[in-house]
């Protein structure tokens, strides 16, 4: 992600115009046109020119903000050697919750209304390698500490990154409307721990009958803030 001591590139003003309104007005709610105009280009074709298409431009966002949440990942894994499943957790997610402190972040709420869009599917299916590779460690990791079945345990695991997704987008929505929050130190052990819970909480008899009596346990998709 770009310093903000710096100044932005043309491309750059477009992919933070384009997080910021495809947040406040969904993926279908904004033309390539409109993006350009509020990014202060005059040139009614610049985002064509520059990245052509909508979903180019989408790609352009995730590949804008994940090398930074990448590396960050990766240097608390670094700092903390992590060895337990709430290390784990903390290590993966503490860098969505920080996004969501940083001003002017419009990227995980952008991320929620991708998962609402009818093809946010496909273009989270094709995030840079990098970032999905740290995804994959995660849920690898993860799935060595629960005793679960699968596909049950996949699934908490993606309802886990999920939730904690929507909770860091509300956060960072309210923030750009000035609400009061929590203090950002109580918000974040209070969703890790509601997250680690969670996933720690046992299968019930029930879930597991329902497991068995499924003719075709869908695929699960890997989810990545």
């Amino acid at each position: 992600m770009a310093s903000a001591a710096l100044a932005l590139s043309s491309k750059e003003q477009i992919v933070v115009a384009a997080e910021r309104l495809f947040a406040e007005h969904g993926i279908d709610g904004v033309s390539l046109r409109q993006i350009g105009q509020s990014a202060g280009n005059a040139n009614n074709s610049a985002v064509q020119y520059h990245f052509g298409t909508k979903d180019n431009l989408i790609r352009a966002i995730f590949e804008y903000r994940l090398p930074y949440l990448t590396r960050r990942r990766q240097l608390l894994v670094a700092e903390r050697c992590p060895s337990s499943l709430r290390s784990w957790v903390e290590c993966y997610l503490t860098p969505v919750l920080e996004q969501a402190e940083h001003p002017g972040s419009w990227y995980l709420t952008f991320v929620t209304q991708l998962h609402r869009w009818d093809r946010g599917r496909l273009l989270l299916g094709r995030i840079p390698a990098p970032a999905r590779a740290t995804t994959e460690e995660f849920f690898a990791r993860l799935r060595g500490f629960l005793d679960i079945p699968e596909p049950i345990c996949s699934n908490r695991i993606s309802q886990a990154v999920t939730a904690c997704l929507h909770a860091c987008a509300d956060r960072e929505a309210e923030r750009a409307r000035g609400e009061p929050l929590l203090p950002y130190a109580v918000h974040m052990r209070d969703l890790l721990d509601g997250l680690v819970g969670f996933l720690q909480a046992p299968v019930s008899a029930e879930a597991v009958a329902a497991l068995e009596s499924a003719s075709e346990p869908r695929r699960l998709r890997v989810v990545v803030p």
